[in-house]
């Protein structure tokens, strides 16, 4: 079971994207936050974490650890559980900041060893 699927309970939706482009908040007619972009580029409260999650899913690396969570506050992403080696900390900090909104990454949530 993959990221997505664990943390979120979903299936992955068709056509997700790590970085779609956001399309207006149909309520306020402005433009999306970019933490606030779900996968299909829709206003998602939890959109950074769910795509954050999504990008693990599809390296091949990480789609298969199970003691890491994702989840977001405002811009930061914040990683919790445990992790076997440094590297592959450092690699999933690299791919969730390149995930469009990450203003930064909490790690001080993972146990590494």
């Amino acid at each position: 079971m993959g990221f997505f699927q664990r943390i979120f309970g979903l299936e992955k939706p068709d056509n997700a994207q790590v970085n779609p482009s956001a399309a207006n908040d149909p309520q306020t007619g402005e433009a999306i936050a970019p933490e606030r972009v779900g996968v299909n580029g829709e206003y998602d409260q939890s959109g950074l974490a769910k795509r954050v999650a999504l990008a693990f899913d599809n390296d091949a690396e990480l789609s298969d650890i199970e003691g890491l969570w994702v989840a977001q506050t405002g811009g930061t992403v914040v990683l919790k559980g445990s992790l076997s080696s440094p590297d592959l900390l450092s690699k999933a900090v690299e791919i969730a900041k390149g995930v469009n909104g990450a203003s930064s990454v909490d790690t001080s949530g993972v146990n590494v060893g």
